[in-house]
């Protein structure tokens, strides 16, 4: 043995990895080994002690002594055996593990610790004790979390040992503190577990948290990982929720119904002050989401939470406050979703995703048992608190979690009185929130094909009927004359106001269409803007309301259309609707911009997709292609709203609340642009347009470079042509607008960017070209219409020598790492022949951009960039001769722009190309150059024709 401990001493420190892991992790083991045969020697030599002590208390004729001494040398020997095995426990130890417990491996740190918590467990009487304790508490700083998880878990299993605790009074004094903070640890399973140990000392000792401590710990219950949110749960159950009321004078004349009740109060009155007391968060529904595994039976005990609700205040019962009867409607509300839908919560992640059978039985069962009590007890909690708009709102989203299939689904009378006090609520409130869950509460009732469906249906119908005749008498009493001009006082432009808002909230979630709602509120939008027009607030009413019908009416044809009357007049109120919204485009009012935008943009998005999934058994719509008017006050729209320079004075002068209104300003922005796009992804508006987008790209990369990236992704599905020739136009413009904004010479236009962050978008864009096969035919377009930018149509002058947007050929160097190397030769011979013409001078600085894009053509032939042949350029070279000369004579050793080229191909290259075979002579055209004028050259449709097999002559002679 003597032996082998010393063999895994010496491995064990050794530099090879594997041999240090593997010994290490024997040595451990055969530690832990040892612990266990001590731990049996104990037992024996206590049993002994005890027979020894047995014979001793017997009479003198009773003992016997030679059996005496037969117990005391068995004593003896095992105590020298256990000595033994002790000393050989010690040299491991000090040996091995006090030199690996800090080993740079990460997994042998973690097998150290974890073994050094079972021997503290399972040999307790000489490992658990401070000397051995330190280390665990030492390696909860370890930087690895696998490390500090061991340490945790072997915590656990100490502290969940009662005989135990006395020894860990010292340890949890000292390292209380870093247990609490690793409750925030960054690995979630270390944060849980820690937590978890936290409750086991909780449980186990009642003074070693404080108070403080407790408030700290269990604000966790509002974290957004569920794990440690339901751990704290526990902790907050176990220290808050789960006491017993004290016993009282009146306790032996109560019920057992009225003491469940008693108990079941005292335990939310605990829990609406800890969520008073809880100044971080105010979200109830992760509150009850973090309480659900320990406390759900509190929780669904929805029969003692109403009563409670509906109870009066009484002398010997004072009852809720105010502000803790919303709180439990709250939690009710929450319960119920719970329940319902499970712990699938916006912003909390962990949950599980697939619930098992038994999961799926037990929430069918609280489903039907929330449906049978709460659907007769709602409508008194609806009646009690029907003066709150907020609370009713809240009350209002149980009935969307019912369950039709129950037995109390048949009670027609519960269902008529629930449907009156939500109708009454409806009358009585307009708040946004109110509206929202009644629509959407109508529309889960009115789903099915049960009793209390009918009764939903013909309420809702009901309802609507009384709105649209109400709203159809004011209206008639304010538009006057035949330029339906608005008069109405300010009351009874609040009241059509309110109906508009009950209208607007139902049609988002209810066909409405029989009411012909677009016919009754289109004239409020051809009336004059201005004084006599509607005020702003009713205009945004009816423009969403208008976009709800046009939505409707377009997604219901498929079974409507059967006529060519009908299809004619949807298509009549779809043009009205967008001429209509390009009229409030140029309102006073921003939000009533904004919403004509969005309403115009849906409802076309929508048209396009009707076009595409029409059935074609019926008549099937008819096609309506937005107006150039339209189009261009659409993209004029997005360019002045969205891609603007916010107003860094205002957001400086308040703290958060400038924050928030930052983001929600930009979130505004985001949407607008998102519904933009979806023109463009939709073939709604021409390709081209996009390019007044995608030239935003870098400039406001971190608020919308993803919604312009995934639209430059979605056009290049459509045709990656035409996206390359949008991408095109894209850098034209923005060069063309640089360029005349030096020639004015005037003050630096918003709009326009600079040499350089053109150059960077130029760049970006390449970046997107990743497959140089797929791309192939995009990127030499891209070449060809840059070079025919530059030199289409120029004739050289003595005052002008070089063309005006030479320049523009450093820009379009960024794409010459995306060609294949038999493109950049068709691409350089398609540049000889447009600069054959003119006479060019290197040296001169003004053609600086034609040597660098002829160096960035070239440069792949040797493998070097553009700069190394541009420095080429500038060597000095021998007197009386020319760079040419002497490019002949240093051959490849001296790469310049005008070097020869390798022209073989790669059969790799041919074989995804097919590409067509090219004369050596210089006059054909490789391009085949269109006829049409520069103008109208970014929309052909042409394919781009390049070489394969070029001639045997590798060199490429350049005449200058």
């Amino acid at each position: 043995m003597n032996t082998l401990i010393s063999l895994l001493t010496e491995l064990s420190e050794s530099y090879v990895r594997a041999f240090r892991h593997t010994c290490t992790l024997a040595a451990v083991k055969l530690l832990s080994s040892l612990a266990a045969a001590a731990l049996s020697l104990s037992v024996g030599i206590e049993n002994s002690q005890k027979l020894y002590q047995v014979q001793k208390t017997k009479t003198m004729r009773q003992r016997s002594p030679p059996q005496q001494e037969r117990i005391q040398r068995k004593i003896t020997e095992l105590r020298e055996k256990r000595a033994e095995i002790e000393s050989m426990m010690d040299v491991i130890f000090k040996g091995i593990f006090l030199k690996r417990y800090r080993d740079v491996l990460p997994e042998i740190r973690s097998i150290c610790l974890e073994e050094l918590g079972l021997w503290m467990k399972v040999y307790s009487s000489a490992f658990l004790n401070d000397s051995y304790l330190k280390y665990m508490g030492w390696m909860m700083h370890d930087k690895v979390p696998d490390v500090r998880l061991k340490c945790v878990l072997g915590l656990q299993g100490l502290y969940g040992d009662p005989p135990l605790l006395p020894k860990l009074d010292l340890f949890t004094t000292r390292f209380k503190e870093r247990m609490i903070s690793m409750t925030l640890d960054k690995d979630n399973e270390v944060a849980v577990q820690t937590m978890k140990l936290l409750l086991l000392i909780s449980k186990t000792s009642d003074d070693a948290l404080s108070p403080e401590d407790y408030k700290q710990l269990l604000q966790l219950v509002y974290s957004s990982q569920r794990p440690l949110a339901a751990a704290a749960g526990e902790l907050l159950f176990a220290r808050l929720l789960n006491t017993e009321v004290p016993a009282s004078d009146t306790q032996g004349e109560m019920n057992e119904g009225e003491a469940h009740e008693g108990q079941t109060s005292a335990r939310l009155r605990a829990l609406l002050l800890f969520h008073q007391e809880s100044e971080l968060h105010k979200h109830v529904v992760y509150l009850v989401d973090s309480l659900w595994d320990c406390g759900g039976a509190l929780l669904k005990d929805w029969p003692t939470i109403a009563s409670i609700l509906l109870q009066e205040p009484s002398s010997h019962s004072p009852g809720l406050t105010r502000a803790d009867q919303v709180v439990l409607v709250e939690i009710l509300v929450a319960s119920v979703r719970q329940a319902s839908q499970g712990p699938a919560l916006a912003g909390r992640s962990g949950a599980k995703k697939v619930m098992s059978a038994r999961e799926k039985k037990i929430q069918i069962d609280d489903c039907t048992k929330l449906t049978d009590h709460l659907l007769v007890v709602l409508p008194k909690l609806l009646s009690k608190f029907s003066g709150s708009c907020d609370t009713v709102a809240s009350l209002m989203k149980i009935p969307q979690y019912f369950l039709p299939e129950c037995l109390e689904a048949d009670n027609t009378q519960a269902a008529s009185s629930l449907m009156a006090e939500m109708g009454a609520a409806l009358d009585r409130h307009s708040g946004p929130a109110l509206l929202e869950a009644a629509a959407r509460t109508y529309l889960s009732l009115c789903g099915g094909e049960g009793s209390w469906c009918s009764v939903a249906r013909a309420a809702r119908y009901s309802l609507v009927r009384r709105w649209v005749d109400h709203l159809t008498a004011l209206l008639g009493d304010s538009l006057q004359g035949e330029s339906s001009r608005f008069s109405a006082d300010e009351e009874k432009t609040a009241d059509i106001l309110a109906t508009l808002k009950k209208l607007r909230a139902f049609h988002n979630c209810h066909d409405l269409l029989e009411w012909n709602l677009f016919g009754l509120l289109s004239p409020l939008l051809s009336a004059e803007s201005g004084a006599r027009g509607a005020p702003p607030e009713v205009l945004l009413e009816v423009l969403q309301c208008l976009s709800y019908c046009m939505l409707w009416s377009l997604n219901t044809s498929g079974g409507t259309l059967t006529s060519r009357e009908k299809a004619v007049s949807q298509r009549l109120q779809l043009r009205l609707f967008c001429e209509r919204g390009n009229h409030c485009l140029s309102h006073s009012d921003h939000s009533v911009q904004q919403q004509a935008f969005l309403g115009v943009c849906d409802v076309l998005t929508a048209h396009s997709y009707q076009l595409q999934v029409w059935d074609p058994s019926s008549f099937g719509p008819l096609l309506y292609t937005p107006s150039p008017k339209l189009q261009r006050a659409l993209l004029t729209f997005v360019c002045a709203h969205v891609f603007v320079v916010p107003d860094c004075d205002g957001q400086s002068a308040v703290g958060e609340d400038s924050e928030v209104e930052r983001l929600e300003e930009l979130h505004r922005r985001r949407n607008l642009l998102a519904a933009f796009c979806k023109l463009i992804v939709h073939r709604v508006l021409e390709m081209s347009m996009a390019a007044e987008v995608f030239m935003y790209y870098m400039k406001y990369h971190n608020d919308f470079g993803d919604i312009i990236k995934e639209t430059m992704y979605r056009t290049r599905q459509m045709d990656k042509m035409d996206s390359a020739r949008t991408l095109v136009l894209c850098l034209q413009q923005l060069f063309v607008r640089l360029k005349r904004e030096q020639e004015s010479g005037g003050r630096a236009h918003p709009g326009v960017q600079t040499f350089t962050s053109i150059k960077e978008l130029a760049r970006r864009f390449a970046l997107t070209f990743g497959d140089l096969i797929k791309f192939r035919e995009c990127v030499v377009v891209i070449h060809r219409n840059g070079i025919e930018f530059v030199f289409q149509e120029f004739g050289q002058t003595p005052d002008g020598p070089t063309p005006p947007y030479l320049s523009y050929l450093t820009i379009l160097g960024e794409f010459s790492s995306k060609l294949l190397k038999q493109d950049k030769k068709i691409v350089f011979s398609y540049l000889q022949k447009h600069t054959a013409e003119h006479i060019i001078d290197i040296r001169e600085e003004c053609w600086q951009p034609l040597v660098y894009y002829r160096a960035s053509l070239l440069a792949a032939a040797e493998g070097e960039d553009a700069v190394s042949y541009i420095s080429s350029d500038r060597k000095p070279y021998l007197p009386g001769r020319s760079p040419f000369s002497k490019q002949k004579l240093e051959g490849s050793k001296s790469p310049c722009p005008f070097s020869p080229v390798d022209s073989k191909v790669s059969k790799g290259h041919r074989s995804s190309f097919s590409p067509s075979h090219q004369e050596k002579t210089t006059d054909a055209d490789p391009f085949s150059v269109p006829a049409d004028p520069p103008a109208k050259r970014l929309n052909f449709e042409g394919s781009v024709l390049s070489t394969g097999h070029e001639a045997e002559d590798d060199t490429v002679d350049v005449e200058l």
